[in-house]
This record gives C-alpha cells, sequence and structure tokens, in this order.
C-alpha cells in the first residue's frame, strides 16, 4: 500500500493592525483585521489561541512570507519566534481579531511589540487553537487565573449564561489593573501587591466554600500556582480530569520558548505525583 503524504503545514495568517488601546496600565489591546482573515474563524472555543510569528534578531525574510523556504534559507537561530495569545474577541462579520497583551515595560518580546505597533503594520500568525469552553451540563463553574488567564476567563465569562452559577477568581497586580467584564458573575478581583505570584489566588480557592454537584473549571496562570491548585481541584477534591482545563500558561524564571520546551514534561510529572498522592 502507497504511504500517505506527509500533511503540508498551513500557511500563516497574514493580517493588519487595525487600531490599538491601553486598558489598564499593564494590559494593551491590539486588533487586527484585513482580507488575510478571510478564512478565519474563532467561535468555537473560549479559550481559543493563536501564535505570532516575530521575526528573530530583527532577520528580514523574504515575500511571499513562507515557512518552508525560511527553514530551508535561513539558520534555526534566524526563524521566527512564536508568541501564544488567546483571543479575547473575535468578530467575523468585520473580521476583527482582538488580542491583549500583558506589559511589563521593555520585559519580554510581545509586550513591548504590542506597546509600540502602529496601525497599518502587517502581524502573521498561525492557529487558532483551543480545547475549552463552559459546559452546559455542569452543576457550577470555576475560573481561577491571574493576568495572562484573564482574556481566557473574560471570554468564558461573557458566553456564560446568565443566571448559571459560577465562581471567578483573577489575580492581578492591584486594583488600576481590573477591567470591566460583560458578565452577570461577580469577579473576585484579588490584589497581589508585593506577595509572591499566585498566592492570593490560591488562598482565595481554597476557601471557596465548593457547592454540591458537578462543577467544570478553567485554571491557568503561572505554574507554581496552577500546581497547588492542581493538587487542591484534584487530589483533595477529587474533580475528575475531564472536568478541568488546568496547566500553566508561563512560568517564573521562563521564557515562552523556555517554558513550551520543558512543559509537557512538567505537567506529567506533576500530574503523575499528585495522582499517587492519597486526599
Amino acid at each position: 500500500m502507497a504511504e500517505r503524504p506527509g500533511r503540508k503545514p498551513r500557511k500563516p495568517y497574514s493580517a493588519q493592525v487595525v487600531r490599538t488601546e491601553r486598558l489598564t496600565p499593564h494590559m494593551h489591546r491590539v486588533v487586527l483585521g484585513g482580507e488575510g482573515l478571510a478564512d478565519f474563524a474563532a467561535d468555537t472555543c473560549s479559550d481559543h489561541y493563536v501564535k505570532l510569528l516575530f521575526p528573530a534578531g530583527g532577520a528580514t525574510y523574504p515575500e511571499p512570507f513562507d515557512m518552508e523556504r525560511i527553514r530551508e534559507e535561513f539558520p534555526r537561530e534566524q526563524w521566527p519566534v512564536t508568541r501564544t495569545y488567546t483571543v479575547r474577541h473575535w468578530d467575523a462579520e468585520h473580521r476583527e481579531l482582538t488580542l491583549d497583551f500583558v506589559i511589563h515595560g521593555d520585559e519580554g518580546l510581545a509586550g513591548p511589540w504590542a506597546a509600540s505597533v502602529q496601525p497599518g503594520e502587517t502581524v502573521r500568525f498561525n492557529g487558532p487553537g483551543g480545547a475549552y469552553t463552559p459546559d452546559p451540563t455542569a452543576d457550577w463553574h470555576l475560573f481561577a487565573g491571574d493576568e495572562s488567564a484573564l482574556p481566557a476567563i473574560a471570554r468564558s465569562l461573557e458566553v456564560l449564561p446568565d443566571g448559571v452559577t459560577a465562581y471567578a477568581f483573577i489575580e492581578v497586580s492591584g486594583p488600576e489593573e481590573e477591567q470591566k467584564i460583560d458578565s452577570d458573575v461577580e469577579v473576585v478581583w484579588l490584589h497581589r501587591g508585593d506577595r509572591p505570584v499566585g498566592e492570593a489566588l490560591t488562598e482565595a480557592v481554597r476557601a471557596l466554600d465548593f457547592p454540591e454537584g458537578r462543577v467544570h473549571a478553567f485554571v491557568h496562570g503561572e505554574a507554581h500556582c496552577v500546581k497547588q491548585l492542581r493538587h487542591l481541584l484534584r487530589v483533595e477534591r477529587e474533580i475528575a480530569r475531564e472536568d478541568l482545563s488546568i496547566s500553566g500558561y508561563w512560568r517564573l524564571g521562563h521564557n515562552e520558548d523556555g517554558w513550551q520546551a520543558s512543559k509537557r514534561d512538567w505537567n506529567a510529572r506533576i500530574e503523575a505525583e499528585q495522582e499517587a498522592t492519597p486526599a
């Protein structure tokens, strides 16, 4: 029998910056649009994400943009660098894709780019990915995360039907980082201040008086914090794995390249440790 040909990598989307907006001192919004989004769709998951492609070290790539050609003609260190961001909103009618970026001054790659990018500039990205949307058959919902998970939590709250029982905890640096979310769920904003990342979030979820019934939970943020919450939910509360969307979006001391390279092993090790731990 003849071998099936390998699947050809999908060509990245190409879009233009339509407008930008500073939402809070540390959150910046970039809206993308253009004809390059004609075949794009992000309307099945509330945690949809895209992987933005940034030129490595100021490299200039030939047009038309072709990842296969880049991999063939450029050394590995000059391939585009990817950064992952949640789809905050997708407007199919106007073909506009909204992404929100956490800004920490000049730190990182995507944050400084988002803070300075101008309308008309071209952006390329892959996606969308995603796997979560609130389960309508659950008795109640739990959302917990830090700034990195804020866009996905906000989107999830906005698609929840009115009247659904849900608890949402979002840890941010201070009150100036709170955002308006179009939902009847009352968000508990946790102000970190000088405390370690995730400490206030872990305490708040642990202190919650869990309602009766099956919960569907979305818990994402800094990896060490998520590790503690995973233990609380999987081991102590005995929530089934299939009722949890839980993982570290980032890890202190690691950029995205380093974290993504080790994330699979980290998650597998933590899962194995906690499965072996009695409640």
